[in-house]
């Protein structure tokens, strides 16, 4: 890119904004030196790392580089075995903890992140060298200054020195009482780095000591007293050993630095790059950037573009296409309108891409790559040169009209102004014929007509036009790409105070065919403006709909939750309802079993029955409020021996008999026997089971394995006791052991915990007394130890 096309479309103040943003002085160097890339690879890489900066910095905050300096010419003396000063080696020491403040920014981005981006090996690149780090830390206080614990010799100096520094003043302070009327003032001062009193020019033969100074007026000497000649000696002395030793403590850091120059330099190096990134993605921020998507066909679309350097509270976005169905669009509308902006924001944006920058503009945007920008704005005239307006613009035409080709893109502004009006449109249509047969993407704004009916009458030539608002007379700004743009001369003069009688004469001098073109334009800025305002009113309702559309989904999910919530409910209750009918019928069965082994007691067995079939229809009526539908059958449809769903109880049985009249019959149900209402039956999609001889008895047994069965599958093989009561526990344990033994499980365990003993020694007293309980033992290693109970029910018994 030229130097004239990147100061007409302000690139460099672009580029000051961005070294604000760096903080190292190889980083703003790099910045002060970026130009535009012409390679699409080159330029999507550098996209790619201001985007992840970008990413970072969302997620973590900005990188901190600051005070982090040029350390080449240091690294270059210790290659050559030099020593380095006090500020040289800070410098190393500040660049090292910048570098591991780096370091841990680019670690604490990979938890956030989900995978390796561009940034990734630049961080991985950074050693710290942390302990060289904490050695210069420990050794340099400050620019000019070695702290006391840098070597223990040195420590041992400084305190003698300090201790002959108070002995100097112990001995002047007692000068200063003693000869106070020979003093000029009370104070000790130095002079060439001795401790000297100021005496009176009077007293100087009676006051003993070597002369230092003398006053500018000669009215005081600054005289050191014989007295402490001797101590300023030694701490003359002490101070060059001071010196010394110090020149050794800095030879022995270079030293050490010095085994690290290539890791310093990668250091440097890397550091100043990603001060360089992280820059280009802190004015991403500024700006509210985004990445253009490059192409090598020469199409840019650019959405909602503004202009970097204006009010972003003013500046109206804009969108600009070129180099798709047309590569040439001519921008006409009044001045002020806003048309050498958009000249200058497609130029800038480009320019901004290409360097790797984000442009203000929406996500989505679409950026050419251009080998040149060429671009002829503003009059530029040159007093010295003596070049008119005219001559200007054609001074800057003409080597573009040399240079320009299909990699081109070429901006004109207000293209053949300057000179009679017929000869400046036809040398424009001109120009821009020339330039659109070479296929160069072009834009230019101008005043004249005739270029409005080229546009028209042209293939790959589109019109375009700045909005203005005649009421307010003002520009809305906004490009409208295939409307030509209207001058408005006559409304704004009316508007400004401009006769009519004046307005009417002026339009008579205009000829037939241009004030029909004008009208045409007029007729088509008011059905544009109708066609949008209708495009408005039809996105309204759209919204409207859709936001209706989602009210609907709201109360559907809505709905759709309270029923779930319903259903859930009476799941809830109807299997609460279940259980107790399950431990009713469990007891009963207890019950019966305990009368059939203790005699065959029939009546205390029908008083149990009845019992449990009072106990069911209680069920059934507090079932029937939440009872699922199920699917009703007729009486013929019931053959003895069929499967059934007693859908009161929700259990399993076989029809015993047919049914009555009244629509009743009799189920069996493992060994209760109970009568149900057919309507309160659903039949099962089994196959009829029934015995040999078709009896009930030959199916109650496969019936009852099928309870039990079922049983099985849901009584655990363990029960845990830890943390109940003794009563809670045995209580317990009573249920567990006789569901076990029902469900036919031949062995259990039973978690009671080591603790004091007390449960272990009821649990165990509570299993000696268990009729089907066989024997029990301890748990063994693997099965819990003294923790758990092994009992072995009594198989033969059932």
């Amino acid at each position: 890119m030229t130097e004239k096309t990147l100061n007409t479309l302000e690139y460099y103040k672009i580029i000051h904004k961005l070294e604000d943003y760096a903080t190292t002085t190889l980083g703003k160097k790099q910045c002060h030196e970026l130009k535009p890339m012409t390679d699409i690879k080159e330029i999507n890489e550098a996209l790619s790392e201001t985007t992840d900066a970008a990413n970072r910095i969302r997620l973590q905050g900005p990188l901190s580089l600051s005070g982090a300096r040029d350390i080449r010419g240091s690294i270059k003396r210790l290659e050559i075995g030099s020593s380095l000063g006090i500020s040289e080696l800070l410098s190393i020491q500040v660049l090292l903890t910048a570098a591991l403040r780096a370091k841990n920014y680019g670690r604490k981005a990979e938890d956030t992140l989900t995978e390796e981006d561009t940034l990734t090996p630049l961080f991985n690149s950074i050693e710290p060298l942390s302990p060289i780090a904490k050695e210069l830390s420990r050794c340099i206080l400050s620019e000019d200054e070695i702290s006391d614990d840098a070597s223990s010799k040195l420590k041992q100096i400084r305190r003698s020195m300090g201790s002959i520094n108070g002995r100097i003043h112990a001995q002047l302070n007692t000068l200063l009482n003693t000869h106070r009327s020979q003093l000029q003032e009370g104070v000790v001062t130095v002079r060439n780095g001795r401790y000297c009193l100021p005496v009176k020019v009077e007293y100087k033969g009676q006051f003993q000591g070597m002369v230092h100074d003398q006053s500018s007026t000669g009215s005081t000497y600054f005289i050191e007293p014989m007295a402490v000649i001797k101590l300023n000696n030694e701490l003359r002395e002490l101070e060059i050993s001071e010196q010394k030793e110090i020149e050794i403590i800095l030879a022995k850091l270079s030293q050490e630095v010095g085994q690290y120059t290539e890791e310093l330099l990668v250091n440097l190096e890397t550091l100043s790059k990603l001060d360089f990134i992280f820059a280009k993605a802190l004015l991403s921020r500024d700006y509210k950037g985004t990445a253009p998507i490059f192409n090598t066909k020469g199409y840019l679309h650019i959405k909602d573009g503004r202009h970097p350097l204006l009010d972003p509270k003013k500046v109206v976005p804009t969108t600009i296409y070129l180099g798709d169905k047309f590569n040439l669009l001519v921008i006409t509308g009044p001045n002020t309108g806003g048309k050498t902006v958009s000249l200058k924001t497609t130029g800038l944006l480009t320019l901004m891409g290409q360097s790797g920058l984000h442009i203000p503009a929406f996500e989505g945007s679409i950026l050419a790559v251009f080998k040149q920008i060429y671009a002829d704005i503003g009059d530029e005239q040159s007093i010295e040169q003596n070049l008119s307006t005219f001559s200007a613009h054609m001074t800057n035409i003409a080597p573009i009209l040399q240079k320009a080709d299909s990699d081109s893109l070429v901006l004109f502004d207000e293209l053949g102004a300057g000179t009679d009006p017929t000869e400046g449109a036809a040398l424009a249509m001109s120009i821009l014929s020339f330039l659109h047969n070479l296929g160069v993407r072009t834009m230019a704004t101008t005043h004249y007509s005739e270029l409005k009916v080229f546009a028209l009458s042209t293939e790959g030539v589109e019109n375009a036009s700045c909005e203005f608002n005649v009421e307010t007379l003002s520009p809305t700004y906004r490009l409208l790409i295939g409307i030509p743009g209207k001058s408005n001369a006559f409304a704004i003069s009316k508007k400004l105070g401009i006769e009519d009688h004046i307005i009417e004469t002026a339009k008579s001098f205009i000829g037939k065919q241009e004030k029909d073109f004008e009208d045409i334009i007029s007729e088509l800025e008011v059905a544009r403006a109708e066609v949008e305002a209708e495009q408005e009113q039809i996105a309204i309702y759209k919204e409207e709909a859709k936001r209706l559309k989602e009210q609907l989904d709201k109360q559907k999910q809505e709905l759709d939750r309270r029923k779930e919530k319903i259903l859930t409910e009476a799941n809830d209750q109807a299997r609460q309802i279940l259980q107790e009918a399950k431990e009713t019928a469990d007891k009963s069965i207890r019950q019966i079993n305990k009368l059939g082994v203790s005699g065959g007691l029939t009546k205390d067995l029908e008083a149990e029955r009845s019992k449990l079939r009072e106990k069911l229809n209680e069920t059934d009526k507090r079932a029937q409020k939440v009872r699922a539908p199920h699917k009703k059958h007729k009486a013929s449809e019931f053959k003895i021996g069929d499967s059934v769903r007693v859908v009161p109880l929700g259990i399993k049985g076989t029809v015993d008999t047919l049914p009555t009249a009244k629509g009743t019959l009799y189920v069996q149900m493992g060994i209760m026997r109970s009568q149900f209402h057919i309507k309160d039956l659903e039949l099962l999609s089994e196959s009829t089971i029934s015995g040999p001889s078709g009896k009930i008895d030959s199916y109650s047994k496969g019936s009852t394995s099928k309870i039990r069965m079922s049983k099985s599958l849901s009584v655990s093989s363990e029960v845990n006791l830890i943390g109940m009561t003794t009563d809670e526990a045995i209580a317990t344990l009573d249920k567990y052991l006789d569901d076990a033994y029902l469900a036919h499980l031949g062995q259990v365990r039973v978690v009671h915990g080591r603790g004091t003993g007390a449960l272990k020694n009821a649990v165990h007293n509570r299993l000696r007394h268990l009729s089907y309980v066989k024997d029990f033992r301890l748990g063994s290693f693997g099965e819990g130890n003294t923790g758990v109970t092994i009992v072995n029910f009594d198989t033969a018994s059932k």
